[in-house]
C-alpha cells in the first residue's frame, strides 16, 4: 500500500486517508486475529505429554493411597 502526499493536501487529510486506506486493507483485523491464535502441538509433542500426564496421575494415586499430600504445580 503506497499512500503519497498529493498537491495541495494537508498533513491531517493525508493521515485521515492512510488511516482509511488501512482499515479497508483489513491488514490489523487480520494481525489482531493471528496474535491470539494457538499453535497446533505436533504429534510427538502430545504423545510426550500425554505420557508424562499419565506418570504424573500414577505418582498422585499412588501418594493418595499411602496416605501423603502431594501439592501440584
Amino acid at each position: 500500500m503506497k499512500i503519497q502526499k498529493q498537491l495541495r493536501e494537508t498533513s491531517q487529510s493525508l493521515v485521515y486517508r492512510f488511516t482509511k486506506a488501512v482499515q479497508k486493507s483489513g491488514v490489523l483485523v487480520e494481525a489482531r486475529k493471528r496474535r491470539f491464535t494457538k499453535r497446533n502441538k505436533s504429534e510427538n509433542m502430545e504423545r510426550r505429554a500425554a505420557l508424562v500426564k499419565v506418570e504424573k496421575k500414577k505418582e498422585f494415586d499412588k501418594a493418595k493411597k499411602l496416605g501423603k499430600t502431594i501439592n501440584k504445580k
